[in-house]
């Protein structure tokens, strides 16, 4: 049974979740609403009070949603969108167009955002929304336009589109003096930079060594991440090697952040987009049409 209005949160209340949300930040939500750090986390803090309830988890300098956050954001996330749509509307302000996408925080981050720039700069009419996060999405209940999703094809739903495939190679910055992992020497002298997310085999450092006959090596270190792009961020600043999704990490390989050191394997997943309507507006098609070409380029 819903409770009376007069027991639901503030809307400023809300408003501050929602912007929290959707940076996973409250440094960036801060900027978005024109407040300080300080001003957003006692929304959140007078929020989780009222509802009795823990919206959000704080580590060094990251924050996750626990179970009751996750669900109230999708929902509050959705509300407050409307909201923003409709008063647009009302008051006129019509003028630029929105195309909102989908996808992981890893390939927001390395692969979606250093590109946006010049979509933007081509489209200065269109305004672009990304929810960087990796859980499942009713695209059109929750009013998103494209996903872009990793996985194999058996696991899209119908109509997803192929954008490139998933190569694994071996990467270091320049200055730890690494040409190749030629010779188990070679890594044992190394921190391994290890991904802690969810379990793929082909980006884990004991399948790589179990194929390069190196299944008993003992590296000099692990630094474990749950974020992909928090590994690759920290293997540019020199702190160990990684195993580098090539797609993602082209523009750091062309420019000399990193360095391969080895041939690249293929994995057995891929990169597709999903588009909410078979027949979307302008914005999305024009988009669409955007994201089609940049994939080709990745050329995998």
């Amino acid at each position: 049974m819903s409770p009376p209005l007069i027991r639901l949160p503030s809307l400023d209340l809300v408003r501050g979740f929602v912007a929290v949300g959707r940076r996973m930040s409250i440094t960036l939500a801060a900027q978005d609403l024109c407040l300080t750090q300080s001003a957003v986390s006692r929304q959140i803090l007078a929020l989780e009070e009222a509802l009795g309830l823990k919206l959000l988890v704080r580590g060094h300098r990251s924050i996750a949603f626990t179970p009751e956050g996750e669900r109230l954001f999708r929902s509050a996330d959705s509300a407050v969108q409307q909201l923003q749509d409709v008063v647009g509307a009302l008051t006129g302000r019509t003028g630029r167009r929105m195309v909102t996408l989908t996808s992981t925080i890893g390939v927001t981050g390395l692969w979606l955002m250093p590109r946006l720039g010049a979509f933007l700069q081509r489209h200065p009419d269109i305004e672009v929304r990304v929810s960087a996060n990796s859980r499942s999405m009713e695209l059109q209940a929750e009013g998103i336009d494209l996903a872009i999703r990793y996985g194999a094809r058996e696991a899209m739903p119908a109509g997803a589109e192929r954008l490139f495939g998933e190569e694994i190679v071996p990467v270091a910055h320049p200055s730890l003096g690494l040409a190749a992992l030629s010779a188990p020497q070679s890594v044992q002298a190394q921190v391994l930079l290890e991904f802690d997310g969810p379990y793929r085999p082909w980006l884990q450092w004991s399948h790589w060594l179990e194929r390069q006959g190196c299944k008993a090596l003992h590296p000099r270190g692990v630094l474990r991440f749950n974020q992909y792009d928090q590994l690759i961020h920290a293997a540019v600043a020199g702190q160990g090697i990684a195993l580098g999704r090539r797609a993602l990490i082209a523009p750091m390989l062309a420019d000399g952040r990193l360095v391969a050191l080895g041939a690249p394997q293929t994995a057995p997943v891929e990169y597709w987009l999903i588009q909410a309507e078979a027949n979307p507006a302008t914005e999305v098609r024009e988009f669409i049409d955007w994201i089609r070409a940049e994939a080709q380029a990745v050329g995998c």
